[in-house]
C-alpha cells in the first residue's frame, strides 16, 4: 500500500504540474466572462457570433470540468489509501490499485492538451482532399480517406459542414472540403496535411492487379473574425456556377455555387452547399482568408529558416503516410515511423495514435 501511496503522490504532482501548463484558472475565467456576455439582452442579435461563442464555452466548461473532477477524485483516493495504511486495512489494496490505474488512464488522455501549443489549435478546421495521380482508383481513395476523417469528427464529438464537393465520374470523389467544428479539430487534424499513399489490389482493374493511389490532404485553421487578413477586390475573381451536388431544389437549380479565385496566389475556393449565392461567397471568403494566412505562415518560417513539418507544402512524392492493405496490412507514418497493421481501424477513424506519435515528436524537436 505504501508503494501505491507513492504512485498516487506522483500522480497528483503530474496533474498539478499539468493543470499549470494549461493554465486552469485562466480558463475559468474565460468561462465567467464568456457567461456574463451571454446573459446580455442583445447576446443573439449576431446569431453566428453568439452560436460560437456558446459552443466555446460549452466546450471549455468541460474540458475544465474533467481536470477538476480528477484533482478531486485523486485526492480522494490518496486520502483512501493514506487512512487504510494508518490502520493497516489491507482490504482496500485491490479496488484502490483498480480506481489509480483508471485515474492515471484519465490523465494521460487529458495531458494530451499539453501537446497543443499552437496559437490556433483551439479553432475549427477546415479540411480539404484530392485525388492525385490513380484515376478511378485515386478518386475512390478519396473518397475512403473522406470518410475516415468524417468518422474519426463523428468520434471526437465535432460537426462536420460540407462545403464543397465534386463526385468522380465512375466512382469516389475528385475533390471535397469540410468545415470541422469542435474544440481543439485544428490541434488534432493538423498533423493529416500531405499525401496519403495507398497501395492495394484495384476493386476496378479486372486483372487485379496491385494499384498506388495517392491524395492530397490540406488542413487549415479557421480564423476568428478578429484575424484581419487584407484581401483587395481587384485581386479576387467570383465566378458562379450551378450546384452539383445534394441541398434541396432551391440549390440545384440556381446559379447558387460560388467559385473564388485569388488573381495573385492562384487559390481557389468553391463552395456550393449553402442556399444562396452570398452565403456561399461569405463562407468561400472566410476559407480563402484562413488559406492566404497559412500561405503567409509557411513564407514567414521559410524566412526564419524553422520550417516545422506542418508547414511544409504537400507534394506528390512526398507521402506522410502510407496505407498498404495487399500483400500485407499496414499503416506507417513516415515522419514519425509510427505503424500499426490495423488498417480497418485506422480507416474506420481510429486516427489518435497517429496523432500522438506526430504531437509528441513535434513537441519534443
Amino acid at each position: 500500500m505504501e508503494n501505491l501511496l507513492k504512485e498516487i503522490e506522483i500522480l497528483r504532482e503530474r496533474l498539478l504540474k499539468t493543470w499549470g501548463l494549461l493554465r486552469i484558472e485562466n480558463e475559468e475565467l474565460r468561462i465567467k466572462d464568456l457567461k456574463d456576455e451571454m446573459n446580455k439582452p442583445e447576446f443573439w442579435n449576431n446569431r453566428e457570433r453568439a452560436v460560437a461563442i456558446s459552443k466555446e464555452s460549452e466546450g471549455l466548461e468541460s474540458e475544465v470540468n474533467k481536470w477538476k473532477e480528477l484533482k478531486k477524485e485523486i485526492r480522494e483516493l490518496e486520502e483512501l489509501v493514506a487512512v487504510g495504511q494508518k490502520e493497516g486495512d489491507t482490504s482496500i489494496d485491490e479496488e484502490a490499485r483498480a480506481k489509480y490505474e483508471e485515474l492515471k488512464k484519465k490523465y494521460e488522455e487529458l495531458e494530451f492538451l499539453v501537446l497543443f501549443s499552437g496559437k490556433y489549435d483551439k479553432n475549427n478546421a477546415i479540411i480539404s482532399i484530392h485525388a492525385g495521380t490513380g484515376g478511378v482508383d485515386a478518386q475512390d481513395w478519396a473518397e475512403i480517406l473522406e470518410r475516415m476523417f468524417l468518422r474519426f469528427a463523428e468520434k471526437k464529438g465535432w460537426k462536420a459542414v460540407l462545403v464543397d464537393r465534386n463526385a468522380g465520374a465512375e466512382a469516389g470523389i475528385k475533390s471535397a472540403a469540410y468545415r470541422i467544428e469542435g474544440r481543439w479539430a485544428y490541434g488534432y487534424l493538423k498533423s493529416e496535411s500531405g499525401v496519403h499513399r495507398l497501395v492495394r489490389i484495384s476493386p476496378f482493374d479486372a486483372e487485379q492487379m496491385r494499384h498506388t493511389s495517392f491524395a492530397l490532404v490540406e488542413v487549415i485553421p479557421e480564423l476568428p473574425e478578429s484575424e484581419e487578413i487584407e484581401i483587395k477586390e481587384e485581386d479576387l475573381r467570383i465566378d458562379v456556377f450551378r450546384s452539383s451536388g445534394p441541398g434541396g431544389q432551391g440549390v440545384n437549380t440556381t446559379d447558387s455555387a460560388v467559385r473564388v479565385v485569388h488573381i495573385p496566389t492562384k487559390i481557389t475556393v468553391s463552395c456550393q452547399t449553402e442556399r444562396s449565392q452570398h452565403q456561399n461567397k461569405e463562407t468561400a471568403l472566410k476559407i480563402l482568408k484562413s488559406k492566404l494566412f497559412k500561405l503567409q505562415e509557411e513564407e514567414r518560417e521559410k524566412k526564419e529558416l524553422k520550417l516545422r513539418g506542418e508547414a511544409q507544402k504537400a507534394e506528390w512524392g512526398k507521402q506522410i503516410r502510407s496505407y498498404v492493405m495487399q500483400p500485407y496490412k499496414m499503416v506507417k507514418d513516415h515522419r514519425t515511423n509510427y505503424e500499426t497493421q490495423d488498417i480497418d481501424g485506422v480507416l474506420n477513424g481510429e486516427l489518435e495514435e497517429f496523432m500522438d506519435s506526430y504531437l509528441r515528436a513535434a513537441h519534443n524537436s
